[in-house]
């Protein structure tokens, strides 16, 4: 069987360099296209000497059109205007779309949900096994303690330039625990509290945002009770761990039905 084709977004920043290294070290896949925007100054040079992998002559670029219709699945690690627009694009040429940017928007979401008819999206807040092994502890814990028992806190903290807050992966665990409840987070969520806020209301889901640093990302969701607490806890120590995730997500989505997944399909979780 052929490698699996890919172009990856951001190939001159940490996220793109690394799944750079990593497509070049797995078997099975291949990268035939390197993306990042108009005004970066890596444009037109070599990826895989930006990656320190040596030269592979696959010089960055930013047209994304010719990026994509050149390989089988994008993956997208980007901003979500950029990641709609390539969502697009993946939509027309029927390619593989696999996403870890977060921070989009309901309309965002409905537009590559909309596009998922035509291509095969995997789109998640958090691409590690680890923390989507949490999210199903996350859910199941939610639906055995009673919202009158047990209040529930998501606490997550990043490095000093993440754009999004709360996380992708902490609106994951969020929702996850909603899941288990059988609520909606969007209505059943408190993301600020600033001066007198009252008692806190019971079953609402809370989230608490720390930047600073280099951390990774460091994700607790808090079951409060009387008397107890229960903490179920990620700690991410190295960022290839996501790029392992979407590419692991990419081959998993060779010859998928067009549709949108998420990284349970992907781990049978």
């Amino acid at each position: 069987m052929a490698d699996l084709k890919l172009a990856v977004t951001g190939a001159a920043g940490r996220m793109g360099q690394t799944l750079v290294r990593l497509i070049h070290e797995t078997r099975g896949a291949t990268l035939a296209g390197a993306l990042e925007h108009d005004k970066s100054e890596a444009l037109g040079k070599d990826s895989g000497i930006l990656a320190g992998i040596g030269e592979n002559k696959i010089a960055i670029t930013c047209d994304a059109e010719a990026a994509i219709a050149a390989c089988d699945g994008l993956i997208d690690f980007s901003v979500p205007e950029a990641t709609c627009r390539m969502a697009a694009v993946s939509a027309e040429q029927g390619r593989i779309h696999v996403i870890g940017t977060t921070g989009c928007s309901v309309e965002q979401d409905a537009q590559i949900a909309e596009c998922a008819k035509t291509a095969v999206i995997v789109k998640s807040g958090n691409m590690s096994l680890g923390v989507n092994l949490l999210s199903v502890l996350v859910e199941r814990a939610a639906a055995s303690l009673a919202a009158d028992d047990f209040d529930i806190e998501v606490l997550e903290m990043h490095h000093n330039r993440k754009v999004d807050a709360p996380s992708g992966t902490a609106l994951l665990l969020g929702d996850a625990a909603a899941r288990g409840r059988e609520v909606d987070l969007s209505t059943n969520s408190v993301r600020v509290r600033d001066g007198i806020t009252g008692a806190r209301e019971a079953g609402s889901i809370g989230f608490a945002t720390l930047r600073g640093g280099t951390v990774i990302g460091e994700h607790s969701v808090i079951f409060a009770g009387a008397g107890e607490r229960i903490e179920l806890s990620h700690v991410a120590q190295d960022r290839s761990l996501f790029a392992s995730g979407a590419l692991k997500a990419a081959l998993w989505a060779n010859g998928r039905t067009p549709g949108l997944y998420s990284m349970r399909d992907v781990l049978g979780l």
